[in-house]
């Protein structure tokens, strides 16, 4: 029978009278039944927050302590918390596992920075007339934070979000998404087990229509840290004023693969990071880019690392590509790809679905303005794109509306670093694949994927305000 999971809400668990029921992603038997939050139990749940910041704040050290144990406890129970996730998210058993690991690293940096945080000195007394003052600065947090996580990343991405807005002093209520509530609910479970003051994280679960629209709505959130599509992100800033903003949004990551370039490794890397997850990654490889001198060796290499994954059932821990989110995602890439294919674009392989399992597929002869190149497709496909010159290769590459990371495979430095300057995003790697992240680095984009940075380091600029203290010395 499905388990039964209720609201997480000022420290105690709250039922409703409706539940959203959440399906295991490869068989589609239901897995999970959540109650579903409304409007009266977000409102608890933003009020909750609220005392918690101005009643009861907690020292550095206390933040440092309360998620250096949650990081222990996602240790402890890493093999209980990967199969929640490959349970409601579809995500391969290792690679849940590797999620797991990296939240837990995500908490424990986080508690490090907790300790960290600081202002500096600002050296007014070299101004005239105020040789008798003294200036410093301090950091303060923002109050309420409201965040809205996805299903790719149900734990690490709920990491990313909740680990800095505790270091830095905040009070958190946390929409996960509808598809993936458990791991978030967990989550909570652990903060309980740590010890977290009452109130300082709320989970609330439901759909955005009612529960991200009222979040948006409340002026009492200082600050929201949204990931997810573009549309919904140009909305949140739209209805959220002059509220602070951490968008993490869409992507359709480019890769060149130059004519200098140790073509196998490049083939093994960019296969490996264009699919796991079913391609269902902000950062996997969408644009491959390749040079007209190696692009025969470097697509046959491509398509022989592709046989090498594992495709099906996400339990097996041998798995590398299980289903997509849903089988209405799974049909929409299809249907990218049949019109993409109509258009004169050549399958090189896949392009098959059986439900939500959509083989990896690479298309070959697209142009720009197919939704498979120009959008992010967030499924297992692939376009190989020729290119001859590095600089009109560039320039294609930056027509893009979307900037989160890219990459390059080359053995010329001067190729590197032109492309580094060159190429618009957030991130960019060399000899590696557009999917490379660690957690303790800034993440983010620019133009429409998003703006601010996460990273605990950076998301807790974000989540605290500067504070300017003059002292007037009368000496």
């Amino acid at each position: 029978m499905a388990e039964e999971y209720q609201l997480y809400i000022d420290g105690e668990w709250v039922s409703t009278a409706e539940q959203i029921e959440v399906l295991n992603k490869y068989t589609q038997d239901t897995y999970a039944k959540v109650s579903k939050a409304s409007e009266t139990e977000v409102d608890q749940a933003v009020t909750a927050a609220e005392q918690a910041y101005k009643n009861n704040a907690m020292s550095p050290y206390e933040r440092f302590e309360i998620l250096k144990r949650v990081s222990e406890l996602l240790v402890e129970n890493k093999e209980t918390l990967a199969q929640v996730i490959t349970m409601e998210a579809g995500k391969p058993l290792k690679q849940a596992r590797t999620e797991i690991e990296r939240a837990a690293l995500t908490f424990e940096v986080s508690a490090e920075e907790a300790k960290r945080i600081h202002g500096e000195g600002v050296p007014v007394e070299a101004a005239p007339g105020s040789e008798n003052r003294m200036a410093f600065t301090i950091r303060v947090p923002v109050g309420v934070v409201g965040a809205i996580s996805p299903f790719n990343f149900p734990m690490n991405l709920v990491a990313h979000k909740i680990g800095p807005a505790i270091a830095s002093g905040n009070a958190v209520v946390l929409k996960p998404a509808s598809k993936t509530p458990v791991s978030a609910i967990k989550l909570a479970e652990l903060f309980h087990k740590a010890g977290l003051p009452k109130g300082f994280f709320n989970v609330v679960v439901g759909s955005g229509s009612t529960v991200g629209n009222q979040m948006m709505k409340d002026s009492r959130i200082s600050l929201y840290t949204f990931t997810g599509s573009a549309e919904v992100g140009l909305k949140l800033k739209q209805e959220t004023g002059m509220n602070k903003l951490i968008l993490e949004l869409g992507n359709n990551s480019p890769v060149i693969i130059d004519k200098e370039a140790d073509v196998a490794a490049a083939a093994k890397n960019t296969a490996a990071k264009s699919f796991a997850f079913a391609g269902q990654v902000c950062i996997s490889v969408q644009r491959l880019y390749v040079h007209e001198e190696v692009q025969e060796e470097f697509q046959q290499a491509f398509l022989e690392a592709i046989k090498d994954l594992k495709i099906g059932d996400p339990n097996d821990p041998e798995t590398d590509v299980g289903p997509m989110i849903g089988e209405d995602e799974a049909k929409r890439a299809e249907e990218w790809i049949e019109e993409a294919k109509q258009a004169g674009a050549k399958i090189l392989h896949g392009g098959t679905r059986k439900e939500a399992l959509l083989q990896p597929t690479v298309l070959t002869d697209v142009t720009h303005d197919m939704k498979v190149v120009c959008e992010e497709v967030f499924a297992p496909v692939v376009t190989l794109i020729p290119f001859s010159d590095i600089k009109d290769c560039i320039e294609e590459v930056n027509q893009s509306p979307y900037g989160l990371q890219g990459g390059i495979f080359t053995q010329n430095i001067d190729t590197a670093f032109y492309a580094a300057k060159k190429v618009q995003v957030g991130g960019f790697m060399i000899n590696d694949a557009s999917q490379y992240r660690v957690d303790l680095m800034p993440y983010g984009g620019v133009k429409g994927s998003g703006w601010g940075k996460e990273g605990p380091k950076y998301s807790i600029e974000e989540m605290t305000e500067e504070r300017l203290v003059v002292m007037n010395l009368n000496q």
